[in-house]
């Protein structure tokens, strides 16, 4: 028997790439991606990297920070792994060059945003951080590692509940199989659930529901953050506006010139993302228009040349220095359950990035924490896939799931719902409308061989749209990115250290004993 481990990674961010970087070469990996490799949410980010880099931080104050801002839904101990092996590797990073944007000393420059209480965010092209991340880990990848365009990875293969491959579709739309010692999810989150986001329009949620199907567990789908500033022209949103431009000094004012945040939250501006957009989201409910005044900020075309161009291609005019904004679905703090390892529930099933729920994030993700998570758990599953033992018997075939329920419902209408009602402010009836409307769509039934990519993607949000809905109707609270009406405030007496679990078509409360319990990795 061979003792190569054949790897499947499905995804191609940050967190799939440093899986990739990190994987022994004693493992061949097939890396799938559905569209092309550059079509990641990784890709897009702006603002950069989070890490207690400097002399003046410390890795205890990152964590302090992410801790506030996940409003004690957190998994303390993992926050506190999670964010010293980041220092780590974005210290390695450093050392073999990355080309992070450097002050005039040759160190590294540190922006600051949203609720950090210092600067310890590290960009690069000033606000071109992903794509450069990405581009960088994807020149260090070895021989060992072979990436594939356009391979659309609908479901899992599961035998004796130990995951053993992917059946997948290729460009011309032929149906295959691949099996493998282990499955690793990468996908993303699902911003495109939502009219007005931040993501890749690649990203669907498919990884979750692939894992859900196999019989994982997803959990805190109701908590989504939306980011408060997207530039937005007649009603449409045209890109994301980075919160580093809020922490270089520009703020939030309505029409009359007015700052918006004074007197909501001591941190202002760079409030935690939830309190900002909500507040937001007030205004525009109260009538009226708000926009991000840059004027503050010398050089705002070198320090974000990309936001420039972006502006200048919607007709902003920029001597006024006010861009119109309003917030729009960014990331989802929820998703599949793994442990520290990317392990799901799952054997052999991995999920890493925005597709997992590590409990970093709690129930509202500080700014630029993502990329390090993707960064981390990559490197953390792969070091635990190294340790596996290989399989140890040949997988018998079975047949796949010849016939498709496609729901009768277009993208734009299911994106419109779930804008509509479980939105930035959610409440019961909004809720119970949004499930029922989803629970009353029809469906027709489409063989495997005949399914579009567009109808595979269909299936999945829809399944996800009514699994998120019944999560935030469950949550009689509010808390972080699950905001409702009815129940405004946290009620840490019914909610605290508990989550909303999806497992094999049902749906239960779990208490979760890590949730806002402290630990000590430093003694």
């Amino acid at each position: 028997m061979s003792s190569i481990k054949k790897i499947i990674v499905v995804g191609s961010g940050i967190a799939a790439l440093s899986f990739a970087k990190t994987i022994s070469e004693n493992c061949q990996v097939i890396m799938m991606t559905k569209k092309q490799f550059s079509s990641s949410n990784s890709m897009l980010a702006q603002g950069g990297i989070a890490a207690a880099f400097s002399a003046q931080d410390s890795v205890q104050q990152h964590v302090q920070d992410t801790l506030a801002a996940g409003c004690d839904h957190n998994d303390d101990k993992t926050v506190q792994e999670m964010l010293r092996l980041g220092k780590h590797l974005v210290k390695e990073l450093v050392a073999e060059g990355c080309p992070f944007d450097h002050n005039e000393a040759g160190l590294p420059q540190l922006g600051k945003e949203g609720a950090h209480t210092t600067e310890r965010i590290l960009h690069a092209g000033g606000d071109q951080t992903g794509k450069a991340l990405v581009q960088f880990l994807k020149s260090q990848l070895g021989s060992h590692i072979h990436l594939y365009e356009y391979h659309h990875v609908m479901d899992l293969l599961v035998h004796e509940g130990k995951c053993t491959g992917v059946v997948w579709k290729d460009e011309k739309g032929q149906v295959h199989t691949m099996t493998a010692d282990a499955v690793v999810l990468s996908t993303g989150g699902c911003g495109y659930l939502y009219e007005t986001n931040t993501n890749d329009p690649s990203v669907t949620g498919d990884g979750l529901m692939l894992a859900y199907r196999a019989g994982a567990q997803l959990v805190d789908l109701e908590f989504v953050q939306f980011h408060p500033t997207l530039l937005t022209i007649a009603g449409k949103a045209v890109g994301l506006v980075s919160e580093a431009v809020r922490g270089e000094g520009a703020y939030l004012e309505d029409e009359t010139g007015r700052r918006i945040m004074e007197g909501i939250h001591p941190q202002k501006d760079l409030a935690p993302r939830d309190i900002v957009a909500r507040a937001i989201f007030h205004e525009q409910q109260a009538g009226h228009h708000i926009y991000l005044n840059i004027h503050d900020i010398p050089y705002f075309s070198t320090r974000f040349p990309v936001i420039y161009a972006m502006c200048l291609r919607a007709g902003i005019d920029m001597v006024s220095g006010r861009l119109p904004v309003s917030p729009g679905m960014h990331f989802l703090m929820g998703g599949i359950k793994v442990n520290e390892h990317g392990e799901t529930t799952v054997q052999s099933l991995f999920a890493i990035g925005e597709a997992a729920c590590t409990g970093l994030h709690g129930a509202n993700r500080l700014a630029s924490n993502s990329l390090l998570e993707g960064l981390v758990l990559g490197n953390k599953a792969a070091r635990r896939i190294e340790h596996m033992s290989n399989r140890q018997k040949a997988i018998p075939s079975f047949p796949l799931q010849e016939v498709w329920s496609v729901p009768n419902i277009s993208e734009a209408q299911l994106r419109n719902w779930m804008t509509v009602y479980a939105g930035i402010v959610r409440d019961e009836k909004g809720l119970q409308t949004l499930l029922d409307k989803l629970e009353r769509v029809s469906f027709q039934p489409i063989n495997v061989k005949n399914i579009t990519n567009k109808q595979i993607e269909l299936s999945n949000q829809w399944a996800l749209a009514i699994c998120l809905a019944k999560s935030a109707l469950l949550r009689t609270e509010s808390r972080g990115g699950h905001y409702r009406m009815d129940y405004p405030n946290r009620d840490d007496d019914l909610w605290r250290g508990k989550q909303i679990v999806h497992e094999k078509g049902h749906v239960h409360i779990m208490e979760n004993e890590r949730i806002g319990a402290k630990w000590n990795v430093y003694s």
